[in-house]
């Protein structure tokens, strides 16, 4: 059972290349803050395929809101844009196996319980999807055997300090975040 009936995250930001990788950081820490761990892989790709879709899309600019929310036993993840056209999820049978492009909303669809998107005012829309957030879902952490200092993998470099909507964590970076709850 979740503690606090809702909780919500929102980030905007510029929705470049190099920041898609910053936001997926953010949500999967917002994530784990909220103990929802076996949400953070589909929530993580479902949320890079929509802000790839800004990137490619959007007009006239690529500034855009995402935001999670946390209610009762379900996850919300929505992306709005300035650009009022609704987006159109391919056929994949219309899309050769090796394009690089056109599968977004068909992914989006497949890892969510419901996808969808709506128009935002005058100007722009969201394209949103849910996530089934039920406590039964938490994993059992299994016990790690210790390894010897020979044994243990070679340090990773960070790519870019993660910024978190987490509480406890200050943006360092121009993306702008906020949390309840």
């Amino acid at each position: 059972m979740v503690s606090h009936p809702s909780r919500h995250c929102t980030v905007e930001l510029q929705a470049l290349p190099s920041r898609i990788g910053q936001v997926r950081r953010i949500v999967s820490a917002q994530l784990r803050y909220w103990h929802l761990d076996p949400l953070i892989d589909r929530a993580a790709l479902g949320v890079t395929e929509l802000l790839s879709n800004v990137h490619q899309h959007a007009r006239p600019d690529k500034s855009c809101t995402v935001r999670i929310e946390l209610l009762l036993d379900r996850l919300t993840v929505s992306v709005r844009d300035h650009d009022p056209r609704l987006p159109v999820a391919a056929d994949l049978k219309d899309v050769a196996p090796l394009d690089t492009c056109g599968r977004g909303l068909a992914m989006v669809a497949a890892l969510s319980e419901s996808w969808g998107a709506r128009p935002d005012g005058d100007e722009g829309k969201v394209v949103w999807f849910t996530l089934p957030a039920r406590a039964e879902a938490k994993p059992q952490r299994a016990a790690v055997p210790r390894r010897t200092a020979a044994e243990q993998p070679a340090p990773r470099l960070p790519e870019a300090e993660p910024v978190a909507c987490a509480p406890a964590a200050v943006p360092r970076t121009p993306a702008r975040s906020a949390v309840v709850g």
